[in-house]
């Protein structure tokens, strides 16, 4: 989670919301992201979108059982469906997002009994410094 906040400071230097992304598989990292939406012009560019990306690229293979996705903020819908879809194991998170959490505070995606694949989901690690990364991030645009 160290490492995903530290991407989460490359997002926020280039004047993105912060948010960093680090997938594990075997105690490797195999992917790693942070949000780029604003520079790639690409609605899709979360970080965990990128990290999944980056970790499909490197294991030659679009399904990633096995592996752990830390993220700084809860995954919205679209990062969920991404995750589901990948066969991510589990994952873990620092912030909880009360507008968008698609792992617990909204929705609950990751473990719906409805999906053919569910994740474990742990919340609130190292949840603070994720949190106060985004607050001060706003703030200070404001």
């Amino acid at each position: 989670m160290r490492r995903a906040l530290a991407l989460a400071g490359e997002a926020e230097a280039l004047g993105e919301v912060p948010v960093g992304a680090v997938l594990v598989q075997d105690d490797r990292v195999v992917g790693e992201g942070y949000n780029t939406l604003i520079r790639d012009h690409d609605p899709s560019a979360h970080a965990e979108m990128t990290a999944i990306r980056s970790a499909a690229r490197a294991t030659g293979n679009y399904r990633l059982p096995g592996t752990t996705l830390y993220v700084t903020l809860e995954p919205c819908a679209m990062c969920a469906g991404a995750i589901v879809q990948a066969r991510i194991t589990r994952v873990v998170y620092g912030a909880d997002d009360p507008r968008t959490g698609a792992a617990r505070s909204v929705f609950r995606l990751l473990d719906n009994p409805a999906l053919n694949h569910r994740c474990e989901v742990v919340g609130g690690v190292l949840a603070e410094e994720s949190s106060g990364l985004l607050r001060a991030f706003f703030r200070a645009r404001r």
